[in-house]
Parts: C-alpha cells; structure tokens; sequence
C-alpha cells in the first residue's frame, strides 16, 4: 500500500496544474487557471516505485466553472522517452525531488487503469495510508490482457489509450456528465463542487 506523507511539496501539485492545464486541448478556462481540489483518489503501484493519484479539480477562471479529472504519477527519477508527458518536478518534503507526468501516458499508470477496470486493484484513498476508497466504484468490469504496449492519444474532451491486443480506455478529462451507453465498463467517483454539492461522474471507461 502507498504510504501518504503529511508533508510539504515545492511548488505544490496546483501550483504545476496552474502552469500546465492551459496547454492541454481539452482545457476551457481562462490563461491562467483558478484551481481548487474537487476529489479523487489513489492506485497501488505493485512494485511499489510511482506514486499513482487520480485528482479531480474545479477551475473558475471562464464563464463558468469546469472540472477536470487528471491522473498523475509521481516518481523519484525521470521517466524514459516521457518529455512530452512531464507537467512538471517538485521538492517532496519526505521524498526529495519528484518528477510529476501526465498518468494516462505512464505506462505504470495505464497497467493499472487496466486493472481497475477489470476489477483486479482496488481504489485507495487520496489522503490516507492503507485505506481503501469504497466510493470509487467499477462497473461492468473488463476482461484485462496485462499491459505491454500502448498508445494515447490526447482529444478535446479525453485520452484515448489503445492497448495492444487489447480494450481502449478512456480518461475522461472533463467531468461535464457526458451519458454513456449501458454496459459500458466503467469507473466512477465523487467530487465536491464550489456549491458543496457532491456530484458522481464517469472518471474512465471502457470500449472494444
């Protein structure tokens, strides 16, 4: 199990997210964000090496607020072949230096997208060691090949990871209550609007 730290990151998470978003295709708001923490949670890497977090965050920089749902791998060194995915490094105040990646491009994160949505990980909580994360809910659960190759590629409203041999996953980017057909595997979690209203949304899925 991932052990959280109750420490300092320099820059913060949102301080990077405030630099990166408005490069992305799918983001919506203004040139600068106004980012705030909405919800999410945390996947186990099995050998125990990359920090895996899915976070969920309201900008209110446009005409209206937007949520944007963003995997993230922390790790202690960097990525090979994994620039064009690198948001940015942090001084963890535990850890040391930390380099920060888009998660739907880290081949560590999308094996266990793989595995969540075919039931065989289970969900963490975002800001606790050791505990899992009952609301986060997988539905219609894939068969799942183990991940060797794949690729991404980044749309206006998500990214679509095709596995070799096997499903294309989706990471929806934008958590604007798109509908999708029944029987669709997906995974699915809450996050706290600006209203405090709690909202469920569809995070990934599944298609053949």
């Amino acid at each position: 199990m991932a052990v959280i730290h109750r420490t300092t990151m320099s820059p913060t998470k949102l301080d990077l997210l405030t630099e990166w978003l408005p490069s992305r295709p799918w983001y919506r708001g203004a040139q600068r964000p106004r980012l705030a923490k909405a919800g999410g949670f945390r996947l186990d890497d099995p050998a125990g090496e990359v920090g895996i977090e899915f976070m969920v965050v309201t900008d209110d920089s446009g005409a209206r607020p937007v949520t944007y749902h963003l995997p993230l791998t922390y790790r202690g060194a960097e990525l090979s072949d994994g620039a064009h995915a690198m948001i940015g490094t942090s001084e963890h105040g535990v850890l040391g230096p930390r380099w920060i990646y888009d998660g739907s491009h880290d081949p560590v994160a999308v094996a266990q997208i793989a595995a969540l949505l075919s039931g065989n990980t289970q969900p963490q909580a975002q800001s606790a060691s050791d505990t899992q994360d009952p609301s986060v809910v997988v539905a219609n659960p894939i068969s799942a090949s183990p991940v060797a190759e794949f690729a991404v590629a980044d749309g206006a409203d998500e990214a679509a990871i095709t596995i070799v041999g096997g499903p294309l996953l989706r990471v929806h980017r934008r958590l604007d209550g798109e509908a999708l057909p029944p029987g669709v595997p997906t995974v699915t979690a809450p996050w706290r609007g600006p209203d405090d209203a709690v909202t469920r949304s569809v995070l990934l899925s599944a298609h053949h």
